[in-house]
């Protein structure tokens, strides 16, 4: 664990955000939890204190939950993927990194979670990092990880994770893979390549729904040194 390191996850109310708090909590890692309600971060963190003993970690609002956190994690739908990191903007500090974990499904336009929509950006990381300030990095990551899996803290996750963004912040969030059992990271390169693995998310959902997979598909790449 790196010494005086805080993980603030902003959504982390969701089923994937409260999952990545639980095994980083359980990790001994400082987690904050992000809502736009401070009531539903409060019961959020309290949900992770009962099933993590000693766990360090606290329930705020999405703009004071990030007001120093070493590593922002946005684990918000689509489409407020925007409207969070326009609200939590003026209290970034060069240095910060915002991990964009989001995914322009289909849903955000009433269809198909197995489908995309167009970003001009050309996906949400990039897009996240057009709005933020100059000096904080965006990182690209933990798309394609079951929220069910992260959440049963019984069983290893066993997924790979692609990691992609410039090259300092990209190997930090790569080690906190590391803190969850199964999670192997996987250098994804630049930003831009974002856009693939967003893509693989529909895929994955379609695959869940074909093979009625609850728990989710993870993915695993082979060959790797």
């Amino acid at each position: 664990m790196t010494e005086s390191r805080t993980i603030a996850i902003l959504g982390g109310t969701g089923d994937q955000g409260l999952g990545l708090a639980l095994r980083f909590a359980r990790a001994g890692e400082d987690v904050v939890i992000g809502s736009r309600k401070l009531d539903r971060a409060l019961e959020a963190a309290e949900n992770v204190r009962g099933q993590i003993d000693g766990a360090r970690v606290k329930g705020l609002e999405n703009a004071d939950a990030a007001t120093g956190a070493s590593i922002v994690i946005l684990s918000v739908p689509f489409e407020h993927t925007a409207g969070t990191v326009k609200a939590i903007r003026e209290v970034l500090e060069p240095g910060q990194i915002v991990v964009s974990m989001g995914v322009p499904l289909a849903t955000a336009v009433g269809d198909a979670a197995s489908r995309m929509v167009g970003v001009w950006q050309g996906s949400c990381a990039e897009l996240v990092a057009s709005l933020l300030p100059q000096g904080v990095h965006t990182v690209s990551a933990f798309q394609n990880v079951s929220a069910h899996r992260l959440q049963t803290l019984a069983e290893s996750v066993e997924c790979d994770v692609v990691v992609s963004g410039a090259k300092a912040p990209r190997q930090q969030v790569m080690e906190l893979c590391t803190l969850v059992p199964g999670l192997q990271a996987v250098d994804g390169g630049p930003l831009a390549n974002a856009r693939i693995v967003e893509s693989m998310t529909a895929l994955l959902i379609g695959m869940n729904i074909r093979y009625k997979v609850s728990e989710g598909v993870g993915i695993r790449f082979t060959g790797l040194p």
